[in-house]
């Protein structure tokens, strides 16, 4: 009897010291969101912000709520992910024109209701089926509110949806919205309505003859950002990033060799050549790395005090 009321002291002792260190986690979560705000679209930063494509795939379902989860938890700044809709017209969250690759339904997303598709299970990235479902947008949104930046990718189509979302939930300021190739002027002609607060990431292909004109035209707009995809390290448009620098935060992706010129994430982790890849990325002019290796890349940045 002695030994049980002792344990119980000692758990209701333990009790408070729980919730201080809950306390002091999500304090440490709100601490480091405001830091990366700040650091958004502060263009002359030394720091580097780590972005997690379809957020922590890795370790679960590419672009579920446990994915997100994880990224608030690893510390990292931006999780990036990809938005289609169902049949009756609900947001969710999907990469691929079909369902087959990541779960274990087969079809497109909108030949189902949103009831429906969450039938299905994600799989995970070794393709075995998991407990997790298909998150709508607005389980994303609640999930990341006040914790981590989004991404919003494949998003054009649902434009005044997405920013009526944003709005209703008051997220403009930690949201990015990726353009593909389209000038300010054309988005603004389809789209009267582009919050301030919203940042915009234009995303160029310097093989497109239009590439320049289409990164000028949003000099007028301070949140913008610019994503460069580049095949080639030798590629013309790489000696103008320190002047596009002086107008905008950069973008690279280390996903893959054809997006950065082979200063890829596998080449970092798999030949331990980090120096040679995301080192090379950073002297480059980035401010923004977008990886699937996101915990390897923050311990290097932070490593090379480039981040806190």
């Amino acid at each position: 009897m002695t030994t049980i009321k002792n344990l119980l002291y000692i758990y209701c002792g333990l009790m408070p010291l729980a919730g201080f260190c809950q306390s002091k986690s999500n304090s440490n979560i709100e601490q480091h969101y405001q830091w990366a705000i700040h650091q958004l679209n502060n263009k002359n930063s030394k720091s580097v912000l780590v972005t997690a494509h379809r957020c922590d795939w890795r370790n679960s379902p590419e672009n579920s709520v446990q994915a997100l989860q994880n990224c608030i938890a690893m510390g990292v700044d931006i999780a990036e992910f990809d938005l289609c809709k169902t049949k009756d017209g609900q947001l969710i969250i999907m990469h691929d024109k079909t369902i087959d690759r990541s779960t274990n339904g087969k079809g497109k997303p909108e030949d189902y209701t949103l009831a429906e598709i969450r039938k299905f299970k994600l799989k995970s990235g070794t393709g075995h089926p998991t407990i997790h479902t298909i998150p709508t947008f607005n389980e994303m949104l609640e999930t990341a509110k006040g914790k981590i930046i989004i991404d919003i990718d494949k998003g054009y189509d649902y434009y005044d949806e997405i920013i009526k979302k944003l709005d209703s939930v008051k997220m403009f300021d930690q949201a990015i919205f990726n353009i593909y190739g389209l000038p300010l002027d054309s988005v603004k002609a389809h789209h009267q309505n582009i919050p301030e607060e919203l940042t915009l990431q234009v995303i160029v292909n310097p093989k497109d003859p239009n590439a320049e004109s289409i990164i000028n035209s949003y000099k007028t707009r301070p949140k913008t950002i610019i994503q460069i995809i580049f095949s080639n390290d030798t590629d013309a448009i790489l000696a103008k990033v320190p002047v596009l620098k002086k107008s905008y935060p950069i973008w690279f992706n280390a996903l893959w060799p054809e997006q950065n010129g082979g200063h890829d994430d596998d080449k970092a982790v798999e030949e331990n050549k980090p120096d040679e890849t995301w080192g090379w990325l950073t002297e480059h002019g980035a401010n923004i790395i977008q990886t699937d290796r996101p915990k390897d890349l923050l311990h290097y940045l932070a490593s090379r005090k480039l981040r806190p």
